[in-house]
């Protein structure tokens, strides 16, 4: 292995910050693709119940199958990244959503499109997991929480492109399930729109180069140094990185439970189970109930049925925005705070709707806020959506792109995402019985009781990892809070 001198390289890197966010911003790619193909068929939903004359319980598996495909990618992705590389499966999730967003496209029946659809979810979960592992392992550490955030930066532009899009085209076509361009049904277009950002994103994972831990880990530490070279900054020896990193995969493959998942903790170790409940807590405060069924509490509130793109165009707005608060406070601020005042500020926010919901009257979807409770829960709504989007939304994926040890970390986030798409599927298909047996307040009391837990556990279990370096992330030793 060669090494460069310990001279600085401020002449020959004065590019490296620029470099380092353009490599950010390609990965990040992967999380616009995230964010458009698993809310793309929202426009879709009414067209495709008609055409197929679908029951509602069979349209709701159409639309909820993508979220336990996601589960199998985000789980198999941190698997092959392992063995093929950050880069080769960015490429396998390219072509994955490019497939079936045309044969979404070009479906017969609901049977296929739920295959196809699936087949998505594997895409969508590939791109959860390989997007945040390769940044985190790209960018220097006094950057990686702000390029770290990219990510669901890049899921909130996705959505807000999707729900932008079908309308475009629901409007172009005069209804969603009217003929379009060649005589396809407009919500056919809506699919097949998807397949643009897949080839973009096919051609990105093309040409950035491969994750400098991954090549170490495999013995192309020549590679990893020009790779470092690139993106450290003026004055940080590449040579001595490298030398930092394979020291710290050999200590991982010389400890048994450093390059493995297993541990003593129900199977695990305990900086996986970290992961896995950091995933859980963010679905289980509710978000997805928020974006998946506002339309209820919209009209509960008094807006028309026939607002509420308006609405939830204005609801989508605001997460992309806040994302920016997390963005520029989490190197300054840390992790942990943030998290810790998202907490709270959710706690609250949820709190004040489901106090609003116990005045409701109606039931089930069908349900009216009179006077002041109908603002109290609009917003408590909005106020939920702000202090997600600055804290839980982006930072969940910053840490489960670091905290892992370099040995275990694209498995262990395949593990922790994997738990995070099925928390979000059970939230998912949770929502519409709880609001027809108990209404809307105790759902929203539940997700309350969610947001305290989620505080306790960043209080008693969640370390802070702002400025390390991610070969001194190691499993028990680092897993101690405040860190």
């Amino acid at each position: 292995m060669s090494h460069p001198s310990a001279r600085p390289e401020r002449a020959s890197r004065p590019g490296h910050q620029g470099k380092a966010i353009g490599l950010a911003v390609a990965a990040a790619v992967g999380g616009f693709l995230f964010g458009f193909d698993s809310s793309v068929i929202n426009g879709a939903v009414d067209a495709v119940e008609g055409e197929f004359d679908l029951a509602p319980v069979v349209t709701g598996l159409v639309v909820a199958v993508a979220l336990l495909g996601s589960a199998v990618g985000a789980w198999a992705g941190g698997r092959l990244a392992d063995r093929w590389g950050r880069t080769r499966v960015m490429l396998l999730g390219a072509v994955v959503f490019l497939v079936s967003s045309i044969l979404s496209a070009a479906a017969f029946a609901a049977w296929d499109l739920a295959l196809w659809r699936f087949l998505c979810g594997i895409g969508i979960g590939i791109a959860s997991v390989i997007a945040p592992a390769y940044i985190a392992e790209i960018s220097p550490a006094r950057l990686r929480g702000r390029l770290g955030s990219l990510q669901q930066l890049a899921i909130t532009l996705g959505i807000f492109a999707a729900l932008l899009s079908d309308q475009v085209i629901a409007t172009s076509a005069d209804g969603a399930g009217e003929p379009f361009w060649f005589g396809w049904a407009a919500w056919r277009w809506m699919f097949l729109v998807a397949a643009v950002p897949a080839v973009v994103y096919g051609a990105l994972a093309l040409s950035i180069p491969e994750s400098p831990r991954f090549l170490v880990a495999n013995g192309r530490s020549d590679e990893a140094r020009r790779v470092l070279e690139r993106v450290l900054p003026p004055g940080e020896d590449a040579g001595r990185r490298v030398e930092e990193i394979t020291r710290s995969v050999e200590e991982d493959r010389a400890n048994a439970e450093g390059a493995s998942l297993r541990g003593p903790r129900f199977g695990l170790l305990p900086i996986v189970w970290v992961g896995i409940l950091l995933s859980v807590f963010q679905q289980f405060v509710g978000i997805n109930v928020i974006f998946y069924y506002s339309t209820t509490l919209w009209q509960a509130v008094g807006f028309d049925e026939s607002q509420s793109f308006t609405v939830s165009t204005i609801t989508s707005v605001t997460n992309v925005l806040v994302t920016f608060i997390a963005i520029g406070l989490v190197d300054r601020v840390g992790r942990r705070p943030i998290l810790l005042a998202g907490s709270l500020g959710m706690a609250v926010s949820l709190g004040a709707m489901a106090v609003a919901f116990t005045q409701a009257s109606g039931s089930g979807e069908d349900i009216s806020l009179s006077g002041p409770w109908g603002v109290v829960a609009l917003v408590g709504a909005n106020a939920f959506v702000v202090f997600f989007g600055a804290s839980w939304g982006p930072l969940v994926w910053v840490l489960l792109g670091e905290m892992f040890p370099n040995r275990i970390r694209a498995a262990a986030l395949g593990v922790a995402a994997a738990a995070q798409w099925i928390a979000n599927f059970l939230i998912t298909v949770s929502f519409p019985p709880l609001l027809d047996t108990f209404g809307a307040a105790i759902p929203y009391f539940m997700y309350t009781a969610f947001a305290v837990l989620s505080f306790v556990f960043v209080l008693v279990r969640v370390p802070e990892t702002k400025g390390m370096e991610l070969e001194e992330m190691h499993g028990e030793a680092y897993s101690r809070p405040g860190r």
